[in-house]
């Protein structure tokens, strides 16, 4: 909506456009009339529209043509006036005016008219049997107003008209030679139904049109105008109602009511709230609100925008199988002007069986979407009307900067839930592969891909001590002399190599050595196509030496040409160590038989719980007084058992020390 309105009078010489503007301003009809007055604003306080509105006159004495010709390009609305009494200032209008005005405006911004007849308190007949063939003639004139500034008649009303014309204007909305509303008009307010449907049922129940009167105008419908508002659409219209509910053919057809009736502004205010500009086009300050991200920071979806996006899954997800057939997953993005998601993306997140994608892989490419770029998120929840339907200022409220990584590392604690791994390795080393077991997908399905609709992300979720985290695999380019620093920005380094190929460590270490070394980034070495014959590898050490000289985790096996999905442990091993960089930890298998594992076993064990919550109870029991607290045979139970305690865990490291 525009911030002011700069309104022009123009006509033939004393038809009244200076008395016009000082009859305004003074409430009174002016004794001397001078041949202009110089521009005046009126403030946003006293006019209707509450916008300051600049007032322009005339005079073709005091101003050249030039001058004339500026004043008509900075115009936001301009009215011609003539007097009623006068019949060549009538026919000026045609033959002079119109004409000069269409000359001097950019054909793609219209300027709308109004046409004034001045001076009716001089005349008893009306001028509009002549005005209306005109205003028929010309799409661009918005209404005609007779007045007299003498009386004071209609003079607010005029410059109320004037208002209205450009900030309600008729031309984007309506075709009068057609009598209906133009083709971006019923789009833009297809997309407002669509949005407003909040169970997708294809009409608007009372529940819906009450919180789309509260949205657009900040007060619900009483339950007789609902009532009179539906039965006005059945009277006209045959399909306008169904089910007690507005359908599309009656929203639509209750706009064009509207417009007809000269209440634009109730549509242009509809059209506004939603993010329309005056072109109805998507307003890109409503598209892409400011925010702010430092350095160092991620962005994540909170909450509340992930409660709004499962809500929109329910309100498509007709047969409620936890997954978007396309026809639905087109019907979900139909308020979109363009199919935002590709066939890649069923490559990138999770699907079922038909290659459909699931719940989990549609709030998985949201977060992905959100983390890579989250401009475009705002862009996809502004289509989707989250700051309506969430009741939120604006689609910024759903989204969540992260604290900058270096205080995580300093806290040794971090709340972020998305973490990224960036995946190395050379050509043909596995890495496609081990991104796609991440999605569920074996060998044989993988083979089913189509090379253009190849993706370089994965992204889902995984547990960590019972905790959703998401882990966002990237298959980096094995490009080895130019990796950006994107390729580097990340939570934790992943190292692929083939160990069929003698050749396949050489990059990995390479890789590492120059860029990971004295990186506080963890890495991890992915010995991929663990299913073939392994062969020595052509380096200076063993892939197992090398990664303990460089203390990095032991390399950890990995197939995905199995009959069954490919085992996901090993991705939540990447996550864990991308959540605690600082932890070093001494072992990342789960064999149960290494020392690790069997401590591991023992310290977890339902006994040994059992015993040391006694022990705790016993030590911190409250009652015990302070004479038990100081007799000799409390601390002889005490030592007794602390001896027990460590003679036992004394036979357990032996014994576990003799199986390794």
């Amino acid at each position: 909506m525009r911030k002011d309105v700069r309104i022009l009078l123009v006509g033939e010489p004393k038809v009244g456009k200076t008395s016009l503007i000082m009859s305004l301003v003074s409430e009174e009809f002016p004794a001397v009339v001078p041949y202009r007055v110089e521009e005046i604003t009126i403030p946003a306080d006293v006019t209707p529209e509450r916008v300051p509105t600049h007032i322009v006159d005339y005079s073709e004495a005091e101003q050249t043509d030039e001058q004339l010709f500026q004043e008509i390009s900075k115009a936001n609305v301009i009215c011609i006036v003539y007097a009623v009494n006068n019949k060549t200032s009538i026919e000026k209008v045609t033959n002079h005016w119109i004409p000069l005005i269409t000359e001097n405006t950019d054909k793609d911004s219209r300027v709308p008219l109004i046409l004034v007849g001045n001076k009716s308190d001089l005349v008893e007949h009306s001028s509009m049997e002549t005005i209306l063939p005109i205003m028929n003639q010309y799409s661009e004139i918005e209404t005609c107003v007779e007045c007299s500034a003498k009386n004071l008649k209609n003079i607010s009303e005029l410059f109320y008209y004037a208002q209205k014309a450009v900030l309600h204007p008729t031309g984007p909305l309506y075709c009068p030679e057609k009598k209906d509303m133009k083709p971006l008009c019923v789009k833009a307010l297809t997309r407002i139904f669509k949005v407003s449907d909040l169970d997708n049922d294809g009409i608007l129940n009372d529940n819906e049109l009450n919180f789309f009167q509260r949205a657009c105008f900040n007060s619900p419908l009483e339950p007789q105008a609902l009532e009179d508002v539906k039965n006005v659409v059945r009277k006209n219209l045959i399909d306008g109602v169904h089910y007690n509910g507005l359908t599309l053919k009656g929203f639509l057809f209750l706009h064009t009511l509207f417009i007809q009736r000269g209440r634009h502004e109730t549509t242009w205010t509809v059209l506004r709230r939603f993010g329309y500009d005056d072109d109805l086009e998507l307003n890109q300050d409503y598209l892409f609100p400011p925010l702010k991200i430092p350095p160092d920071c991620t962005t994540e979806l909170n909450h509340n925008a992930y409660l709004f996006l499962q809500s929109i899954f329910d309100k498509h997800d007709k047969d409620r199988d936890c997954a978007l057939s396309p026809d639905e997953l087109r019907d979900l993005f139909d308020v979109f002007p363009y199919m935002p998601w590709g066939p890649d993306v069923n490559n990138t997140v999770c699907t079922n069986d038909q290659g459909w994608i699931t719940y989990q892989g549609y709030l998985s490419q949201w977060t992905l979407t959100t983390y890579l770029d989250v401009q475009r998120c705002l862009e996809y929840l502004g289509y989707l009307g989250y700051s309506i339907i969430a009741e939120q200022e604006s689609q910024a409220a759903g989204i969540t900067v992260t604290r900058a990584k270096k205080i995580d590392l300093q806290k040794k604690q971090t709340q972020r839930n998305v973490f990224r791994c960036n995946v190395f390795g050379d050509m043909a080393s596995g890495k496609s592969g081990f991104l796609q077991a991440f999605l569920g997908k074996n060998l044989e399905r993988q083979k089913m891909i189509k090379e253009e609709h190849r993706s370089y992300y994965a992204i889902s979720t995984t547990y960590v001590y019972g905790q959703e985290k998401y882990l966002l695999l990237h298959e980096v380019f094995p490009d080895f002399d130019y990796l950006t620093d994107a390729d580097m920005a990340c939570d934790i380094v992943c190292l692929v190599y083939d160990v069929s190929n003698p050749y396949s460590f050489e990059y990995c270490a390479k890789v590492f050595k120059q860029y990971f070394t004295d990186s506080k980034t963890p890495c991890m070495m992915i010995a991929a196509k663990s299913d073939l014959p392994e062969v020595k590898q052509m380096y200076g050490c063993s892939p197992l030496e090398f990664c303990r000289r460089h203390k990095m985790p032991p390399p950890q096996s990995f197939t995905c040409n199995s009959a069954a999905e490919p085992n996901r442990e090993i991705y939540t091993k990447l996550t864990t160590m991308a959540m605690y960089p600082h932890a070093r930890l001494r072992c990342m298998c789960t064999c149960n038989r290494c020392t690790f594992c069997l401590c591991q076993n023992l310290l977890n064990s339902e006994l040994l719980q059992t015993v040391r919550t006694k022990l705790y109870a016993v030590v911190l029991r409250r009652h015990i007084i302070q004479e038990d607290m100081t007799s000799s045979s409390f601390w002889l139970r005490a030592s007794v058992g602390a001896t027990v305690f460590a003679v036992l865990g004394f036979v357990v490291y032996r014994v576990l020390l003799k199986i390794r």
